[in-house]
């Protein structure tokens, strides 16, 4: 009986990646960054801090910034108070809806109204960041070992699925505009916005009953309120030396993932001057063959271990950085984005799954936040100096390949990570 409870816990987890990555596909990287250029004056937006305006890309960057500091603020305490109150599952319900609530909201951000999709996009991108957190501190709770290796994967699987399938319907609808009675294809792809917040909510109904069943343990936790408590907190993970290490490792080598993410649909449109439907085209592609690249990645973390499979995914993502600041047609974008699919979700699904191995499991939700803060900082700095780059230099490709930089430090933290010592430190904790 418990083991069907269990299955039925498992997969009520993987389709709440199901649901949410319709925002990271459809929101985040695909579509949401070409719609916001267009609606951004071609000569820039006018802002109080600069004395010219700001380019669409540069205006991007800055904007998921923005909505990262405040995540990554509010992260630490978000996750002691899921693990002190035992609220993991309603403050995932709470921050789902607000996210999938912006996101519909999108629908009335039209022509010209890029300050009214950047508010609706930073509200959507905290529903979708914070909640995260409480999804992730599920991991350890749901199974252990190699086990979560494989729960991860098949996590990232269900979520490069449904994403790209929510992704491929936005596809049609921009597309095939004009026959499904749309004036525009402006109008079609604020009608895939609302589209996507009604899936992303829709589908996060199973994990929201059945994710209901799993413990919530109840060890001593730090209230985090003020900065001091926030550094007392970090203090504390001293005492878990590799898996601090291996924390700022991962907020580097993130921040050149999710900054690549991020930009890369805008840089398409304003760099190589793509079309909607070869970039979407191309998203599509990352998003299919990312599954089975997620699949891979377990089997060699299975043969191998887990830490050097990400470091294997670090290495191709350094050499696609490289390549991406020197590419100039769409059969190259192509190439960039199979090669971008192949790692991509080994990477995630394994560093989430190699951290959860070395979290004390009492102090879960607390420590994923800190995991949170490394997430939403690599989103914040990345992002942020790819801004600052094309500011200082007019060059989107100079600041592409800057982010080089972070995998290559990422690398060399990495390797200096024990995983075996470190789960053994969190399983030795109190």
């Amino acid at each position: 009986m418990r083991q069907l409870v269990a299955n039925k816990e498992q997969l009520g987890w993987c389709i709440y990646d199901w649901a949410n990555s319709a925002f990271a596909t459809v929101i985040l990287a695909a579509v949401l960054p070409v719609y916001f250029a267009s609606l951004v004056p071609d000569r820039g937006a006018d802002l109080f801090w600069s004395s010219q305006p700001v380019p669409a890309t540069a205006l991007w960057g800055y904007v998921i910034s923005l909505s990262m500091v405040l995540v990554a603020v509010a992260a630490p305490s978000l996750g002691n108070l899921a693990d002190r109150r035992g609220w993991r599952r309603r403050l995932l319900i709470i921050f789902c809806l607000l996210g999938s609530l912006a996101t519909c909201g999108l629908y009335f951000a039209g022509p010209g109204q890029y300050l009214l999709a950047i508010a609706l996009f930073i509200l959507g991108n905290i529903g979708f960041a914070a909640g995260n957190i409480f999804y992730n501190a599920y991991l350890p709770d749901l199974t252990s070992g190699h086990n979560a290796d494989q729960l991860s994967a098949r996590g990232f699987a269900f979520g490069y699925l449904g994403g790209g399938l929510m992704l491929l319907i936005v596809f049609l609808i921009i597309q095939q505009h004009a026959w499904l009675g749309f004036a525009d294809k402006g109008a079609a792809t604020r009608f895939g916005f609302l589209l996507t917040g009604v899936w992303w909510i829709g589908f996060a109904l199973p994990a929201f009953v059945w994710l209901k069943g799993v413990t919530v343990t109840t060890g001593t936790v730090h209230t985090l309120r003020t900065p001091r408590d926030y550094l007392k907190t970090f203090s504390d993970m001293r005492r878990y030396r590799h898996l601090g290490r291996f924390l700022i490792a991962f907020l580097l080598y993130n921040d050149g993932i999710q900054t690549i993410i991020a930009v890369s649909a805008i840089f398409a449109r304003e760099e190589l001057g793509l079309g909607t439907g070869t970039i979407l085209g191309c998203f599509l592609m990352i998003q299919f063959v990312a599954m089975p690249g997620a699949l891979l990645f377990s089997r060699l973390a299975g043969r191998f271990n887990t830490k050097r499979a990400v470091m294997v995914s670090l290495l191709f993502f350094t050499a696609i950085t490289v390549y991406a600041s020197v590419m100039n047609s769409a059969v190259e974008f192509w190439i960039l984005g199979f090669a971008v699919a192949i790692v991509l979700g080994g990477s995630q699904a394994h560093s989430r799954s190699l951290f959860s191995s070395m979290v004390p499991k009492q102090r879960s939700a607390e420590f994923f936040g800190f995991y949170a803060i490394s997430s939403k900082f690599a989103s914040i700095l990345g992002p942020l100096t790819f801004a600052i780059l094309i500011e200082m230099t007019g060059s989107n490709r100079i600041a592409i390949l800057a982010l080089a930089l972070f995998f290559i430090a990422g690398i060399m933290l990495l390797i200096g990570v024990d995983v075996e010592e470190g789960r053994m430190q969190a399983a030795a904790s109190p």
